[in-house]
């Protein structure tokens, strides 16, 4: 098993990672791999596309279509159009209302997993020292603050550790973070350049 101290440095790089990637965007590539499963949502949502492009093709065939020269083949494709139209919004409900519910389970569980579980943590060992500082190296208000609020004097505690690790993994994405986007910006000077070049 994971020691305390990696433990929470896991969590919040998992945090960090959330907040850094986005939760939408997370939700709407975890709901992209469910739809490749095969379940009744995923059925449901290939049924939607299905009748989607059903709808746009009979709309552009009856805007195609003259109403005034040929309006049999016109009121024909119309009530295909309207019935059409309407299964799909029927079955859009029925696909949206499956998304809701996939969605909420996935925030309830990636806040369970990241946030709830650093909470949990914090309390379960609120008492646990998370690793002991060497005998007099500190002063005495000086353990007293690192081990806040209530492990033993003398050890860090989790809270103060948790914070630590959020502020390190903070500071050590936002570097790697300025140094990707500094490669990116420098590989593309130079694209920029010989196209320019290419132009005069």
């Amino acid at each position: 098993m994971l020691s305390l101290v990696l433990t929470i440095l896991f969590v919040h790089i998992a945090i960090y990672l959330v907040n850094t990637i986005g939760a939408s965007t997370i939700d709407s590539l975890l709901w992209h791999l469910y739809l490749k499963l095969p379940t009744s949502t995923s059925r449901n949502a290939r049924e939607q596309q299905r009748m989607k492009r059903e709808v746009v093709q009979l709309k552009l065939e009856m805007n195609s279509t003259s109403s005034q020269d040929e309006f049999a083949k016109w009121a024909k494709l119309r009530r295909r159009h309207d019935k059409s139209l309407e299964e799909y919004e029927a079955m859009n409900k029925t696909v949206s209302a499956q998304k809701s519910s996939f969605d909420w389970s996935v925030k309830s569980a990636r806040w369970l997993s990241t946030n709830g579980l650093k909470i949990f943590l914090q309390f379960w060992y609120s008492k646990t020292p998370v690793f002991a500082l060497p005998a007099g190296w500190f002063p005495y208000y000086v353990e007293w603050v690192l081990s806040f609020p209530r492990a033993p004097l003398g050890a860090v505690s989790i809270q103060v550790w948790s914070n630590v690790c959020a502020t390190a993994v903070s500071f050590i994405g936002d570097i790697i973070g300025s140094v990707v986007v500094l490669i990116v910006s420098q590989n593309a000077a130079p694209a920029a350049g010989a196209e320019a070049k290419k132009t005069q």
